[in-house]
């Protein structure tokens, strides 16, 4: 069986997806609650894996919650913490426990992080890692082979950044994604709209593959200008940051921003991605001034 996600993106339905951050710590009750709020608004819950190289719970515990509550998880995995081994026994158990979306990322540099002491594995590749999820949906082993209890089915989806200065190098990467078995992309942070027009328009949808482009929710000026400093390929521009500078209320006006791009965005990519992160309670304020029910 497809997942919902799978389902509505090959419907070419546009959706909405909701990005939500594991907790530091033993328990669910917060992220769970949080995502509660937003059972009927959106269409899939978008469970980061170390995001920015600082600990979390698991995806993959936190994604099974979420199944339990009948809601969508999407299971990020990333390259950046485990070698090829254990990266397919992490498919496996997705697979098992009936999480069937998985987004493949290369993971934030630990650079990034708190812990710099960590040691990166970068085993595989995204691209690679992609394959790893196709091979195993065609039940093949990945020593030699057929798996003895036959295929997996999992939905594979990929990063993208429409930013990306090297354009040429851009569509390449999208282009072998794609080869790898990619089924849907999820962007990076969009704040020039044009930037996405291009990508959609020049790359995607040539290829066919639907996006979900990436909505932030910025809370301040200073909030902004640390993201610009610290998060590989954020480019907030001066118009926006000064939005929030000259605001009386930086956060809403941060939900303002957010809503008008959602609103924008929905009209040139397929969908769009939620983060709010320490504020997903933020999205449902999103998507009511989005005109969203």
């Amino acid at each position: 069986m497809k997942s919902k996600l799978q389902n509505r993106l090959e419907s070419g339905l546009s959706t909405i997806t909701a990005e939500i951050t594991p907790p530091r710590g033993g328990s669910t009750s917060s992220a769970l609650s949080k995502a509660l709020t937003l059972k009927e608004r959106v269409h899939g819950f978008n469970v980061t894996d170390g995001s920015r190289a600082i600990m979390g719970m698991s995806s993959l515990a936190l994604c099974k919650l979420l199944l339990e509550a009948n809601l969508e998880p999407i299971l990020q995995l990333s390259c950046r913490d485990r070698n090829r081994i254990a990266l397919q026994a992490e498919l496996l158990g997705a697979h098992a426990l009936g999480i069937k979306n998985i987004l493949c990322l290369t993971g934030d540099p630990v650079r990034v992080g708190d812990q710099s002491e960590a040691k990166s594995v970068q085993d595989l590749s995204s691209i690679e890692l992609i394959n790893q999820v196709t091979s195993l949906n065609k039940g093949i082993d990945p020593v030699s082979g057929l798996l003895p209890d036959g295929p997996i089915n999992l939905f594979a989806g990929a990063a993208a950044d429409p930013n990306c200065k090297g354009f040429d190098g851009l569509r390449r990467r999208i282009e072998l994604k794609k080869k790898a078995g990619s089924k849907f992309l999820q962007t990076q942070m969009v704040m020039e709209p044009k930037k996405l027009e291009k990508f959609c328009q020049e790359i995607t949808e040539p290829l066919k593959i639907p996006v979900l482009a990436g909505v932030f929710l910025l809370k301040s000026a200073k909030n902004a200008q640390f993201i610009n400093r610290v998060v590989p390929g954020a480019c907030i521009p001066q118009s926006i940051i000064s939005r929030l500078e000259n605001s009386k209320n930086p956060i809403d006006e941060g939900i303002s921003i957010a809503a008008e791009q959602v609103k924008l965005f929905l009209g040139i990519a397929q969908g769009v991605h939620i983060m709010a992160i320490k504020a997903e309670q933020q999205i449902s304020m999103i998507l009511d001034k989005a005109n969203i029910n």
